[in-house]
């Protein structure tokens, strides 16, 4: 009897989450063109519950935004004889090219530190730096100064009680996404937790992609260098030979 009724729980349908995520996006895809400025994202959406609100233990949300994962070459810098010169360097395994979280209180708070480790939502989690050569007995200091670097082009964001969050039912919150971009991908994930365990997650993606001209430019640079370089110096010699013929004019008139 007992096979009996362990097959019958194997046919019973899987029981939905408590809660979980219905999501909606300003916009799925941001088209780089040549003046491209910067861009803002807004992510919004609302919790669908089977069970009543729980007020004691409220929810909370977390909600991240990464682009395009890629090995970084962090080098240091030292004055010698009055010059800057670099001495050591680290390659970080695969560091995102833009990554945003986003949350409804102080991250400590509203994710735990297992649950960190397990999903990689914090900033220095998103960062895959598996070793460092021998020589090197600080790599952590490669690492911070990447996530300093990144922070000061925007291009790395920690926005703590930046997503609203109404009735415990309705969330949103802006990514300012800055004018340097990298194409692709980029992950977004939504987790809802509780005395911060996760209770429910959802990801899609965000494509971001070159357009028009910028997007002609990007792919005959990739396919034919040597068509690209040509024009360019083309396109220098004729620009040069304007500017003079333009003085010239000037001159004479």
């Amino acid at each position: 009897m007992r096979w009996v009724f362990a097959l019958l729980l194997t046919l019973l349908p899987a029981l939905p989450e408590a809660e979980e995520v219905v999501l909606g996006l300003s916009q799925e895809n941001v088209a780089i063109t040549t003046s491209f400025d910067g861009s803002e994202i807004l992510i919004f959406g609302a919790v669908k519950r089977e069970a009543p609100i729980d007020d004691v233990n409220p929810l909370e949300v977390v909600i991240s935004v990464a682009g395009p994962s890629e090995p970084v070459v962090v080098r240091r810098k030292e004055r010698k004889l009055g010059i800057w010169v670099n001495t050591d360097s680290v390659e970080v395994d695969l560091a995102p090219s833009f990554y945003a979280v986003a949350t409804t209180g102080p991250f400590n708070e509203v994710l735990s530190n297992t649950e960190d480790f397990r999903h990689k939502v914090s900033i220095d989690r998103a960062i895959r730096s598996v070793g460092a050569p021998d020589n090197i007995s600080d790599s952590e200091a490669f690492t911070a100064a990447l996530i300093r670097i990144n922070r000061s082009k925007h291009l790395y964001q920690l926005l703590e009680g930046q997503v609203a969050l109404d009735e415990q039912t309705l969330f949103r919150t802006r990514i300012d996404l800055p004018a340097d971009l990298t194409e692709g991908n980029y992950s977004t994930r939504i987790f809802l937790t509780r005395g911060g365990e996760i209770v429910s997650q959802y990801e899609t993606a965000i494509a971001v992609e070159k357009v028009g001209m910028e997007r002609f430019l990007f792919a005959l640079s990739r396919e034919n260098p040597i068509v690209y370089g040509l024009m360019s110096l083309v396109i220098a010699i004729a620009a040069g030979w304007g500017a003079s013929a333009a003085f010239q004019l000037l001159r004479n008139s």
